[in-house]
């Protein structure tokens, strides 16, 4: 499906890893009268950082004597007032748009950006993707709604690290393992460190076990040779 719309190429754009601040929109010289965007071919997927606009689609009355055919002065500083303005009635569509759980991302993002939850929720943040981290957001506001902290840890790893397993060795001791069936990168343990940072309760210690599972006496799907980790 093609985009028409500035708000509609921001959220792909940041979906796909680029900031707004990328992105440059520049008067279309040749446009449709029917469309905002006014892309080489129609039907383009891809994210261009230079992007040609048809202003007068929407915004007749805000840009129809900035750019008059008569006026030749001062062109690169109207180039500059277009993408600026530009980026603003983005930002105001997409709030326009935005219902209340999309409110509450952003906000909560926002917080964590500006390290209202500590550096190392600050900082591995950027471990994940933009649908990861909605996920994580969500469910720190079912933690402000309910405190149900061990549930709420055990639902976030197994949406970020599908057919993970998450045991409680024991209620006295306080101590979890968690299994997940991939390799340990960097990335991926940034995100359970995250994860720990925020469900994790005080006093709670959590083993993690990558690729390869603990042996289990009975189970013999653990207790294979070459596959197996000892707890």
């Amino acid at each position: 499906m093609a985009m028409n719309y500035i708000w509609d190429l921001l959220i792909k754009a940041e979906d796909e890893g680029l900031s707004k601040k990328d992105i440059y929109f520049h008067l279309a010289e040749v446009y449709s009268p029917y469309m905002e965007l006014s892309p080489q071919l129609l039907n383009a997927q891809d994210i261009e950082q230079h992007v040609e606009v048809n202003p007068y689609y929407r915004y007749y009355e805000i840009f129809n004597n900035l750019f008059h055919p008569d006026n030749t002065t001062n062109i690169e500083f109207r180039d500059y007032l277009f993408d600026i303005a530009l980026h603003f009635l983005a930002e105001i569509d997409r709030m326009q748009g935005m219902n209340k759980r999309e409110f509450f991302i952003r906000f909560i993002l926002k917080e964590i950006e500006a390290n209202v939850f500590g550096n190392l929720v600050r900082d591995n943040i950027h471990a994940f993707t933009k649908k990861e981290q909605e996920i994580v957001v969500l469910n720190m506001l079912r933690l402000y709604q309910t405190g149900e902290e061990i549930y709420l840890l055990k639902d976030t790893l197994k949406r970020l690290f599908k057919h993970c397993i998450i045991y409680v060795k024991s209620e006295e001791q306080d101590e979890l393992l968690l299994y997940i069936p991939q390799k340990q990168t960097e990335q991926n343990q940034r995100k359970v460190q995250l994860v720990q940072e925020i469900f994790l309760p005080i006093g709670f210690h959590i083993e993690v076990y990558w690729q390869y599972h603990f042996g289990i006496m009975g189970a013999e799907e653990t207790m294979k040779l070459d596959r197996i980790v000892l707890y």
